[in-house]
């Protein structure tokens, strides 16, 4: 565990579209991209082996990179392995979300973030979340139309027992949401919010709503 004093100022990032990681949520990643690489054997180096996950946007950014958002999710390495040909298997641990200040130049092939922690206090306590409103048995008909919808299967028992965190947090992280819905559910400032804009997401999408650029129009 990494405690709140010990979250570094200056963050290795990792800009994957799509890929949303959220506080006490694990992340498997496959990392083969020379930077990425390079990141990785630097951050195993330290002692709290920190990235921060980041949803790129459609600002350009530095030297031809894509702009950053304002907020991310970072995670502590806590599985790891390497394949004989090189590339990395990971799985990242969210540790707390955080917000960008400004990015750090250098001499690394990859992008570091000068960040802050405050105002995320709630993602770095060691207990889960809760939502209080949460009505588990309404979710669970609207997955099952869902799923239904798309021919996908689901363990639907293990699906009615996860806390109300961990089963938020991962349909959030799993279904197939445009990146910058992605980014909402990130955002979300409560458990709550962030189920009430997941129910919002799923009834657009059984209702025929297009992806990103449908809603762009």
């Amino acid at each position: 565990m990494v405690r709140r004093r010990d979250l570094p100022g200056v963050i290795p990032v990792f800009p994957l579209p799509g890929a949303l990681l959220l506080p006490r949520s694990r992340l498997p990643l496959h990392v083969f991209e020379p930077r990425y690489l390079a990141m990785l054997d630097d951050v195993l180096k330290t002692d709290t082996r920190v990235i921060g996950m980041i949803q790129p946007n459609a600002v350009a950014g530095r030297d031809g990179d894509p702009g950053l958002h304002r907020i991310g999710c970072a995670g502590r390495i806590t599985q790891f392995s390497e394949t004989e040909d090189g590339r990395y298997m990971l799985t990242l641990t969210g540790i707390s979300r955080y917000r960008v200040l400004e990015e750090v130049t250098g001499f690394t092939p990859y992008r570091r973030c000068k960040v802050t922690w405050d105002g995320f206090e709630r993602d770095q306590a060691t207990g889960a979340e809760g939502d209080e409103g949460f009505d588990r048995e309404a979710l669970m008909r609207l997955l099952n139309r869902y799923f239904s919808a798309r021919n996908l299967s689901a363990d639907w028992s293990a699906l009615q027992d996860a806390e109300d965190e961990l089963l938020i947090n991962s349909l959030s992280m799993l279904l197939d949401f445009a990146p910058e819905d992605k980014q909402a559910l990130l955002e979300a400032p409560r458990l709550e919010t962030r189920r009430e804009t997941l129910v919002t997401l799923i009834e657009y999408a059984l209702r025929g709503g297009g992806g990103e650029e449908e809603r762009m129009q």
